[in-house]
């Protein structure tokens, strides 16, 4: 999945607009519903509970930061400022901030954490939370790179338009043509950041420019801007218009305000937009990491505290990702016997990139090959999931391609979670750009991950979770999201069994490709590694492909801290289970240990290990059962336990306390594993 600033809303994954941004979005919007005069007059009149206030007061201000972001209401399908865009300003993000310390004083004027249920109470310090992060964000706005390879404005706008611009009414269309008037302004705030970064010393990485200005083109090429077929843009538009009902007339009067619009507004946008990037790429003075930027060290470590909700340390987790590293390469060296292959585990890497059977042709057929694992995976694991979770999110999966005109800057692979409202699902897209960056063994892993039991479960149950706040049900935690989604690639194996040593092997050089992000993340940004240097290393530790491996590299050079997030949060929850079996033995079940990491949303880790540790509680006041659990422990080396930040307000600071390591050992040739800061066995 592709990563998001700080906190994002569950809209962010399909309306990409938000994701080059800090400050991320802070409210979508879900109208909020007041009963009318007659359902009032009719209600019994009884006082309301703090709790009902304070669910109240926290929607009301999600409402009022989602105001500051028509996109993300789009994508949580209203139609409120469907005509306009989001500002891309520094001031935007300023603005954001200063809502968000005026809506936490108020809550804290008018609520007393004591007054309010265990379930509110977290909400009271989740506010105060996210509100840290906002400040230590807003500090460091200046350092986000507001073009990449990975992010654009230039190509997440037109995808925004497509994907979640729905017209049904003349109305809808007039609002995407006052949409498209809106792309200058944009285009020209993105290049005024651009050029005033550039100012500053802070210029992205050289690999990035030529990507970025070949994909705007793109959406620039084609009628109405010369004689080809139609642009991306007005094809969709045409595609939109004709579902319509309405008057021909009507309707070819808006055909001609998109042309004028796509040939006036948006074109001059582009052009200040590819300008500034033609200033600033001589100023690139290579691909390095933020070491080289004014104060990156101290960025970098911000980074580390933003995305993974942590203390650790850059060193630290460089640490962790070796051990990590070292661990995986043990239990691969275990599956290569099974395979019964003679050779070192080295050759073993070559032998399966070169078996010609390990991947998709890169070809129409391919294509549809690879779509048709995909899809069959997902109806396995959704024929057996009850064994695991008792909740099953309402919304549908789709399993759909990558669009053409944004292929090249995209991952692999990524989820967009449903709109609320149920007009359009959950979507798992897989990029057919080059299928030559994909093995077929890693499909397994990567459709768990980004689809079910992944991010499709996880994203699209906390929507629908009833009786918590919005901000609670549609903003994230990298850490704990991505965390969960790797979790979820053993999950899978768990469901829908391996049934070869290969296919085993291949969901282990998926977590082995999280475990290198340890190691390489932090060799880039602190340790001063070159690109060929994170290379290498990549070549040396894992089987991955070389045009894969080149994509990784230079997705952690331009999203900096942002790839930690998979393995420290997988840590975190293998700990948490492993712990939890333990503790409650024959008490235990896996679907209430998932009910207790999904039903509070998407959380900070500490708060995810409070949640854990509440639901180990109550289970062991009920009686035990017999069962025999399948999952097994192996080790694993970390100190992240310890580290976790507690989550506390902003203003108060409630003691947290933090499990102390416990002693013993474990197996590590067995399947699941835990961190050593807990050593169980």
């Amino acid at each position: 999945m592709p990563p998001t600033p700080l906190i994002g809303t569950s809209g962010s994954g399909r309306n990409l607009a938000g994701r080059g941004r800090w400050l991320g979005r802070l409210g979508g919007a879900l109208l909020f519903l007041m009963p009318t005069a007659a359902s009032a007059e009719a209600a019994p009149t009884q006082p309301r509970t703090q709790d009902q206030l304070l669910l109240e007061y926290l929607d009301e201000a999600f409402e009022e930061a989602g105001r500051l972001s028509p996109e993300s209401r789009t994508s949580l399908g209203s139609r409120d400022g469907y005509g306009k865009l989001d500002d891309y300003t520094e001031a935007g993000g300023e603005a954001s901030l200063r809502l968000a310390e005026r809506q936490f004083a108020t809550m804290k004027r008018r609520f007393r954490s004591a007054k309010l249920s265990p379930s509110s109470r977290l909400s009271y310090r989740l506010f105060g939370y996210r509100l840290r992060q906002l400040r230590l964000a807003q500090r460091w706005n200046r350092h986000s790179y507001p073009a990449t390879t990975l992010s654009s404005p230039a190509t997440r706008l037109p995808s925004f338009m497509i994907d979640q611009h729905r017209m049904e009414s003349i109305e809808d269309a007039r609002s995407y043509v006052s949409r498209l008037t809106e792309f200058e302004r944009v285009m020209k705030e993105v290049a005024a950041r651009i050029r005033s970064q550039t100012a500053a010393g802070i210029v992205p990485p050289k690999l990035i420019f030529q990507p970025v200005r070949e994909d705007a083109q793109k959406v620039i090429t084609g009628a109405p801007f010369d004689s080809g077929p139609d642009s991306i843009l007005l094809s969709d538009f045409k595609n939109k218009l004709a579902a319509l009902s309405a008057d021909p007339l009507e309707k070819q009067r808006l055909l001609e305000a998109t042309e004028t619009a796509l040939k006036g507004p948006l074109k001059r946008g582009y052009g200040a937009f590819l300008s500034a990037l033609a200033e600033a790429e001589p100023r690139a003075t290579g691909n390095n990491g933020v070491w080289s930027l004014p104060r990156g060290r101290a960025y970098y470590n911000a980074l580390i505290r933003l995305y993974s909700t942590t203390a650790l340390s850059a060193d630290e987790v460089h640490r962790l990702g070796l051990d990590e590293v070292a661990r995986i390469h043990r239990k691969m060296e275990m599956t290569k016997k099974r395979a019964g292959f003679k050779g070192t585990l080295h050759q073993f890497f070559a032998a399966v990139k070169a078996d010609p059977r390990s991947r998709y042709p890169d070809d129409e057929a391919g294509r549809q090959a690879f779509f048709a694992d995909a899809r069959t995976l997902v109806a396995k694991v959704m024929a057996v999931a009850p064994r695991m979770f008792r909740k099953m999110p309402e919304a549908p999966l789709e399993v759909r391609p990558v669009e053409p005109h944004r292929q090249r800057t995209s991952p692999v692979a990524f989820y967009a979670p449903p709109v609320p409202d149920g007009s359009l699902p959950g979507i798992y897209y897989i990029n057919v750009g080059d299928l030559r960056r994909v093995q077929k063994l890693q499909v397994r892993p990567i459709t768990f991950h980004e689809g079910v039991p992944g991010h499709h479960f996880q994203i699209a149950l906390a929507q629908s979770l009833s009786g918590l706040p919005k901000f609670r049900r549609f903003e994230r935690y990298d850490a704990f999201t991505e965390g969960w989604g790797l979790y979820a690639e053993r999950l899978g194996d768990e469901l829908v069994p391996p049934e070869t040593p290969y296919e085993e092997f291949g969901s282990l050089s998926m977590e082995l490709l999280r475990a290198v992000r340890l190691v390489v993340d932090t060799g880039l940004h602190v340790r001063r590694w070159t690109r060929e240097q994170a290379k290498d290393y990549f070549k040396e530790a894992t089987p991955l492909e070389e045009g894969y491996i080149v994509q990784q590299v230079d997705r952690y050079l331009v999203t900096p801290g942002q790839a930690l997030t998979y393995k420290l949060g997988e840590l975190e929850i293998l700990e948490l289970r492993a712990r939890a079996e333990l503790e409650l033995g024959d008490r235990f079940d896996p679907r209430d240990f998932h009910d207790a990491l999904l039903s509070s949303g998407s959380l900070p880790l500490g708060l995810v290990a409070e949640q854990v540790e509440a639901y180990i509680k109550t289970s062991l006041r009920r009686p035990a059962r017999r069962r025999e659990s399948k999952v097994r422990r192996g080790r694993s080396s970390s100190s992240l336990r310890r580290r976790t930040l507690p989550p506390r307000d902003v203003a108060e600071a409630p003691s947290c306390r933090s499990t102390p390591p416990r002693q013993g050992r474990i197996c590590e040739d067995q399947a699941w594993h835990v961190p050593p800061y807990a050593n169980l066995c």
